[in-house]
């Protein structure tokens, strides 16, 4: 074994290593102890001494392991590199820990951590590595730049109706929003919430239909009238615990799901007007019991079964499944990869959609319940779901690792500096807070740069509208028209109102680099809707001879996950589809007895709400399963 330090003074673990192997040797950079130089150095002497070797390992610094690899080439020997050191999350899921094996594209934490050192691409790699050292190196003493804004209480809703019978309405009450021209300029909660008054006057508007169409456009069956209902007479707390009865994370809900797709989508008042704003009144009452109410409060909670299931994941379905498991008296704990609770609602949706404080309130209320939580465990290399089961005392598993696994165009230039997955680029800036100038995980500083966001899906907007806030012109480059864009329409709006601009019906080709392989501009083709494909749109069609050169300073690729094969992996007999989704029938149930599945690990990428409704099916699948066991 041969170890390098840089002096004598951080030599660590001396006594461990002799203790596993036959020869120590010890370098340090200065001389201060050992033998002097790197461990190349030493290698090569060993090498060159005659003495026979089967394989190397080597782990450590990148440009380390590449000078081993190029010590090692010349006499054939087998030499394998662990990409621990560039490995961010170990599950694969923001796609940083990419790079190219073979002239393949790779990710260290599904792939590896382990590959042939022969085969990598050194000085790609390094060059990604060596992005951030600039800021990394800088001094810690800056404040949050990020200030300002229209806060929650400032709003104060004054005749709100003007007069106008609330009843006969036809359209929403509007949702107070923080200016645009600041916004653009601030991580704050853009939508504001309604305040009581303005609340009240809306729930008039629900006309409490016998045979509510709204609660079968929910995924998880609120009992929409009858919460709306109680906001009517201004009881805010009943109207909570009535969506709490089924939606154990009403705020978020309130927030993100796409309500004009489901709830109000059904909504009688919407054939003559606008539906009833059932999110924005979900959001209103889960608020005031966070302001008000104690978490965990208001929610029955039966005693204690016996029974231990775990939980893969604590994204929506993860938590949703959670919820309604601890309701029933199981014992449940959700294990998370990160080290913070939440999962694509903490890395994936940005602050100024869904304060990350709004998440945390929503995992209080259910540990309150008695949800147990364990972070920083990667299920499938810390622990399998094997040993969950066979050796400690878990008697069904419920899968709801998402998809997070990122998608790219395999166009040339996808690995130059300034390259991002949308994953890897959300994540830096939601969980890791790299907005800020005291970040320890930074951000490529876009202050006056050009950023183009690939896709046109809610991501896309994310991704979009953060660059817009971290200073830079921002442009959306999507294949399709401003018609078929999927995202919501309510966040086209605000990305176009921030200064976003879409350059649509366009597909780039090519990325573009400079003398130092950093990102200088998109190769970019125009397209034209042809026919409707598989999906039911039109099918963009390239007009020949279109290129054009987008003059851009950063990439971001917004196109898609598919779920992460780590647990297919470390699991016999977990079947998945085609696409990775894991294999589940009716009832949620996987190919391996007592394991559940849902959300986008069994879907691919799709709504929070979608999410929640799968992990409730497996929340009562799981019950049906113990109870007969």
């Amino acid at each position: 074994m041969i170890c390098g330090f840089r002096s004598k003074d951080i030599v660590i673990m001396e006594d461990e290593f002799r203790a596993a192997c036959d020869n120590l040797y010890i370098c340090t950079d200065d001389g201060s102890y050992g033998e002097a130089g790197f461990v190349t150095n030493k290698l090569k002497a060993l090498l060159e001494s005659g003495v026979q070797y089967d394989s190397v390992l080597t782990c450590g610094p990148v440009v380390m392991m590449k000078y081993v690899a190029e010590v090692t080439r010349p006499y054939g020997l087998k030499t394998n590199a662990s990409l621990n050191p560039i490995m961010i999350d170990g599950t694969g899921m923001c796609g940083g820990c990419r790079l190219t094996v073979g002239g393949e594209r790779k990710f260290a934490c599904v792939d590896g951590p382990e590959f042939d050192a022969h085969l990598v691409d050194w000085d790609n790699l390094l060059e990604r590595n060596i992005f951030y050292t600039e800021q990394e190196a800088e001094e810690n003493e800056h404040v949050c730049r990020i200030t300002g804004g229209v806060r929650r209480g400032e709003y104060k809703p004054s005749e709100a109706d003007g007069g106008e019978n609330p009843v006969k309405r036809l359209t929403k009450h509007p949702m107070p929003e923080q200016d645009a021209g600041i916004r653009a300029k601030n991580f704050n909660e853009v939508a504001l919430g309604y305040g009581a008054e303005v609340a009240v006057l809306e729930a008039m508007r629900c006309l409490n239909c016998k045979d509510p169409q709204c609660v079968k456009g929910c995924p998880v069956n609120v009992r929409i009238p009858e919460f709306i209902s109680k906001v009517r007479v201004g009881d805010f707390e009943a109207g909570y615990e009535v969506v709490a009865g089924t939606n154990s994370l009403a705020a978020v809900c309130g927030r993100v799901c796409p309500q004009e797709r489901q709830c109000e989508s059904k909504c009688v008042r919407g054939i003559k007007g606008e539906p009833v704003a059932i999110g924005r009144l979900e959001r209103f009452v889960a608020d005031f019991h966070m302001e008000h109410g104690a978490p965990g409060a208001g929610v029955e909670k039966a005693e204690p079964n016996g029974h231990k299931v775990a939980i893969i994941g604590s994204g929506p379905s993860g938590l949703s499944c959670a919820g309604d498991l601890v309701r029933k008296g199981y014992d449940v704990t959700v294990f998370e990869a990160l080290h913070k609770c939440g999962g694509v609602l903490a890395y994936g949706i940005p602050e100024f959609r869904l304060p990350k404080s709004i998440v945390q309130k929503e995992v209080d209320g259910l540990k309150a319940m008695g949800v147990k939580v364990e972070t920083n465990i990667v299920v499938g290399r810390t622990i399998t779901i094997d040993e969950l089961m066979e050796e400690n005392g878990f008697e069904a598993v419920f899968v709801g690792s998402g998809a997070g696994l990122p998608m790219f165009m395999h166009i040339p230039g996808e690995n130059l500096k300034g390259v991002y997955s949308a994953n890897e680029f959300l994540t830096r800036i939601n969980l890791m807070k790299a907005y800020r100038e005291d970040s320890d995980t930074p951000i490529m500083d876009l202050k006056g740069k050009k950023v183009a966001v690939v896709g046109g899906g809610n991501v896309a907007m994310d991704a979009a509208r953060c660059s817009k806030r971290l200073g830079a012109d921002v442009y959306v480059v999507y294949r399709r028209g401003m018609e078929e864009l999927p995202a919501r329409h309510e966040e086209v709006e605000h990305a176009i109102e921030e200064g976003v601009i879409f350059k649509t019906l366009n597909n780039p080709v090519q990325i573009n680099g400079d003398e130092q392989d950093c990102v200088k501009s998109m190769t970019c083709v125009e397209m034209e809707l042809g026919e409707p494909d598989a999906s039911g749109r039109r099918r963009p069609v390239e007009k020949k001879g279109s290129e054009f050169e987008l003059d851009v300073d950063a990439v971001i690729m917004s196109l898609g996950t598919t779920p992460n094969p780590l647990i297919k992996s470390t699991t016999k007999g977990l079947e998945v589809n085609k696409k990775g989704g894991i294999i589940v029938n009716e009832d949620g149930l996987t190919s391996r007895q007592g394991v559940y599945a849902g959300g986008d690990a069994v879907t691919g990428a799709a709504t929070v709400i979608l999410a929640m409704g799968a992990g409730k099916l497996g929340a009562k699948s799981i019950d049906e399963y113990l109870s007969n066991k």
